[in-house]
């Protein structure tokens, strides 16, 4: 007997693959007055385009807010809007980490979905020092939750961008000047061993050196539950970009984009299981909101949340960098396991039908007006990748064929992630 569907799609001479999980995105993200360029609506869509059917963005609660109230209010706000699945991190800001019986709050967020709490050891306002860090890494731990984190160490990072300025330095290059690689490694040490005591799982945001892989590496091998991902800026991108003028400012971002020596190192890490995942940082601002007096006020993030599928791909697989296998598994397959997205990330009986068929011959050149992302600019403009994905499923619905989005926003839901 012959099973036969409702239709056929086409995938001679295309790779069949799972959708692409992005772990690590900023939606329609409130900063200092302003709002990340991408809404629910189009950073989804763009994500979408680009192979991606799950996104994980954040929960900010605010003064006095609970963690369940916050939770309800964001996802209230992607609920209409998102084209495909998506889950939320749940941060613990200082405020929350100091309030007397705040973190009593984190088991009734994990049971609500949330298994993933974001932390900071930099920023003011976010930043949790080592004493509050420990205390929220035990709560997480002992709810069954797990900790993502941001690796920089704050409070030197602060004079020393202090003392940058107080010497007249404002161009976009001090940015990545005032904030060294021995400082990201730095933080990561003091939180893998912090985690440890707390046995709770760690995965840390967007690494961007070799230093911080070294770390990693070195915590692993004490048998520290330690995860890392890093982003395509940190793959392809260096510390020059930030010496092109008045485009000096789109570039950046925290961690800073640093040297081609690190690039290299990262690809090398990828490879070889040392880091496990690609996400994107997906934080993106408009040309505009980038010039800025001097590189403390510049809003940081760079969009990506399109292209990453296609670049990891090209400058990847293409290249003899990553395996076919690898390509899928730091795109989809690992941050579902790390992130409890039981049902998305690999191909098998009982998962959501999440499906791209990508092109390996087709040629694109990447610039604003051939990406879907709301910024107007993007990082990788005048790039040109070998591979794009033709036709992406959402549980089983086709939502991007022949690369035109024929979804819908609402298409999405909240995964309830465990």
């Amino acid at each position: 007997m012959q099973l036969e569907g409702r239709r056929s799609l086409d995938a001679a001479g295309c790779y069949v693959l799972p959708g692409a999980i992005d772990p690590h995105v900023h939606l329609q993200m409130p900063l200092a007055g302003r709002v990340s360029s991408d809404s629910f609506t189009s950073g989804a869509l763009a994500a979408a385009c680009g192979g991606t059917t799950t996104v994980i963005d954040f929960v900010e609660p605010q003064p006095g807010q609970s963690m369940l109230e916050a939770l309800a209010l964001r996802r209230g706000e992607a609920a209409e809007q998102v084209a495909i699945d998506f889950g939320l991190h749940m941060t613990i800001p200082t405020w929350h980490a100091t309030a007397p019986h705040a973190l009593d709050e984190v088991p009734a967020a994990v049971n609500a979905g949330c298994l993933s709490f974001k932390m900071y050891q930099a920023y003011q306002g976010m930043i949790l020092d080592d004493v509050a860090l420990l205390r929220a890494l035990m709560a997480v731990g002992e709810a069954g939750g797990r900790t993502v984190l941001h690796s920089e160490t704050g409070p030197v990072l602060d004079l020393l961008r202090a003392e940058a300025l107080a010497e007249g330095h404002v161009e976009p290059i001090w940015h990545a000047y005032t904030r060294p690689a021995a400082l990201e490694a730095s933080a990561v040490h003091r939180a893998a061993e912090l985690a440890d005591l707390a046995c709770c799982p760690l995965y840390i945001f967007h690494v961007g050196c070799q230093e911080s892989v070294w770390e990693i590496l070195q915590a692993r091998a004490r048998g520290i539950d330690i995860w890392g991902e890093t982003c395509p800026q940190y793959l392809l991108l260096n510390a020059e970009q930030h010496l092109g003028g008045l485009n000096g400012a789109l570039y950046v971002c925290a961690p800073p984009l640093r040297s081609i020596e690190d690039n290299h190192a990262l690809w090398q890490a990828l490879a070889q299981d040392e880091l496990q995942v690609v996400s994107t940082d997906h934080c993106p601002w408009t040309a505009e909101e980038k010039q800025q007096a001097d590189f403390t006020v510049i809003p940081g993030g760079v969009p990506s949340i399109e292209a990453r599928l296609a670049l990891v791909h090209h400058f990847g697989v293409n290249q003899g960098a990553l395996s076919l296998e690898r390509w899928v598994q730091v795109c989809a397959t690992n941050a579902a396991r790390w992130m409890g997205l039981e049902r998305k990330g690999r191909l098998a009986p009982g998962c959501d039908a999440d499906i791209v068929i990508f092109d390996p011959e087709r040629v694109k050149r990447l610039a604003p007006d051939a990406l879907h992302e709301a910024a107007g600019w993007t990082p990788y403009d005048g790039m040109e990748v070998t591979g794009w994905p033709r036709t992406v499923l959402l549980r089983g619905k086709v939502i991007v064929e022949d690369e035109q989005y024929i979804g819908q926003p609402g298409d999405g839901r909240f995964i309830a992630r465990r």
